[in-house]
């Protein structure tokens, strides 16, 4: 049975910084591709970045250059380092694998930017 359990989230003003952390059990997460996602106030839920077991990384477009995923395998862990945030990113993040399976989404962690 894979439980995702997040973590990180928090308050910060627009421009700081936020280290989201994913832990996971289970066997999946040594094979599979794993994704942070969000979904924002009236907004469909959408993938943020992913990232393959051997590192591989894909990120959405509003997110390039500010956000980076990373994983430890032998963690079983998922992360997601945000800087340079910016009020729009305000949601709750979630991880999954990619693409998601309904099962695994978990609570999520709750990011707020203010202006």
């Amino acid at each position: 049975q894979v439980r995702l359990v997040e973590s990180g989230g928090g308050l910060v003003q627009a421009g700081g910084s936020l280290r989201l952390s994913c832990a996971a059990s289970g066997s999946i997460f040594s094979i599979a591709v794993m994704g942070w996602y969000r979904q924002a106030p009236g907004k469909q839920r959408e993938l943020v970045a992913s990232i393959t077991r051997g590192g591989g990384t894909n990120y959405a477009d509003s997110v390039k250059g500010r956000f980076t995923i990373s994983r430890d395998n032998a963690k079983n862990a998922l992360y997601l380092q945000m800087n340079s945030l910016k009020p729009e990113d305000t949601a709750v993040y979630y991880c999954n694998i990619s693409p998601p399976l309904p099962a695994y989404w978990a609570q999520g962690t709750q990011v707020t930017v203010s202006s």
